[in-house]
């Protein structure tokens, strides 16, 4: 079934040619499954982008009625109780044959793993990597600023380290700080060139060697049970990067303005959203076409099943753009369980059509979900 969505400003009226008119999507269910993550590659190698979520892939045929309706097991995902032990998918061709894999790990088993595309039907074998501590999701930034991306696990109550992928299908274990919580960012903090970490309690320092160290610790925000991401970006365009940081499991969505003053750094913390629970993912990019980047965030569909504040409210998918002044909501779903879309821990934006516009593709417990960006 498709339908379109004519989204609108939430934050009051629009004047005519104050911002662009809103972005229509069109709504496309995939599948029923119970997957938090998603990833999007071409697994057949046919020149299309396919969807990859827990244990399938779905074909991007030709026929658009059909797109994604042909599935392909690749695995048995561990469950334990609600949750598949299955928090990322990170499309990466790890062992140089051209077929494209993917990376992950999970909670419970505390592994950071690959899985290899075998270039036809049939099981993708599971590599480990390293058992890392609880993954509360995974992620991939090129730390080291040599053009390839490492993969970064948050780990709370672990410590913090990213992976170096290695010629041959390996990858090197590189050792940032002793611990880690909640929710994890990456960006250049002072401005020097150079990606730093955040975690919940302050921003590590990169150095000029990344894997020598070390990574002072600046205890300067405390930002709670964070999103992953936490994105670093530069908001209200003074040259200095800000911080956007959701709730993963709480109310709350901010940013957090860098400011200097007498030579030193501080951080105004600004309201986005206050209603809703659970942003426990974002994206930071051009959704709207206007040649700047929006935020792309929603609540995470029971992400502590059903034991978080605001679990039981509705669920939505949300774009925001920022006015000059301030962050303006635009709905994209939004309703109770089953007729809104609320967000796993891992989504997609990419052109899936090759309209030049960038698609959303968002997994959860409420099912797999394509949201086809039609523009305005």
């Amino acid at each position: 079934m498709k339908t379109t969505l004519l989204l609108t400003g939430l934050f009051g009226l629009t004047v005519a040619g104050s911002e662009p008119k809103a972005v229509r999507f069109s709504r496309y269910f995939v599948a029923a499954e119970s997957y938090e993550s998603v990833g999007v590659l071409d697994a057949n190698k046919d020149g299309r982008p396919d969807l990859l979520s827990g244990d399938f892939w779905y074909e991007n045929g030709p026929d658009p009625k059909t797109r994604f309706r042909k599935r392909h097991l690749i695995g048995n995902q561990k469950r334990f109780d609600q949750y598949y032990d299955d928090f990322s998918t990170i499309p990466m061709d790890v062992n140089g044959d051209g077929h494209m894999d993917v990376v992950t790990g999970g909670w419970f088993g505390q592994m950071l793993r690959w899985l290899e595309n075998p270039g036809k039907d049939g099981e993708w074998k599971n590599h480990d990597i390293a058992k890392v501590g609880n993954v509360e999701t995974t992620r991939s930034w090129d730390v080291d600023g040599d053009g390839v991306i490492e993969i970064v696990p948050n780990n709370p109550g672990h410590p913090l380290k990213y992976f170096k992928h290695e010629k041959g299908g390996t990858f090197r274990q590189v050792n940032v700080a002793p611990t880690q919580d909640h929710g994890l960012g990456f960006g250049d903090v002072n401005g020097d060139g150079r990606g730093d970490f955040i975690v919940s309690k302050g921003w590590l320092e990169a150095p000029a060697d990344r894997e020598k160290g070390p990574w002072p610790l600046h205890n300067e925000f405390e930002l709670g049970t964070a999103s992953v991401p936490i994105l670093v970006v530069d908001v209200n365009g003074d040259r200095r990067n800000d911080l956007i940081v959701g709730q993963g499991h709480g109310y709350g969505l901010h940013w957090y303005e860098q400011t200097t003053e007498g030579g030193k750094r501080g951080w105004k913390k600004h309201i986005i959203d206050e209603k809703a629970s659970q942003y426990h993912v974002m994206e930071w990019a051009d959704i709207d076409g206007d040649k700047k980047p929006e935020l792309i965030t929603g609540k995470r569909f029971r992400a502590h099943n059903d034991n978080d504040p605001g679990a039981n409210d509705d669920v939505g998918l949300y774009y925001f753009t920022w006015d000059g002044k301030k962050f303006v909501q635009h709905t994209i779903s939004y309703g109770p369980a089953g007729e809104g879309k609320g967000t796993g821990i891992f989504f997609q934006l990419v052109d899936l059509r090759g309209t030049g516009r960038l698609d959303i593709i968002v997994a959860g417990k409420d099912g797999l979900e394509v949201f086809f960006n039609e523009g305005s």
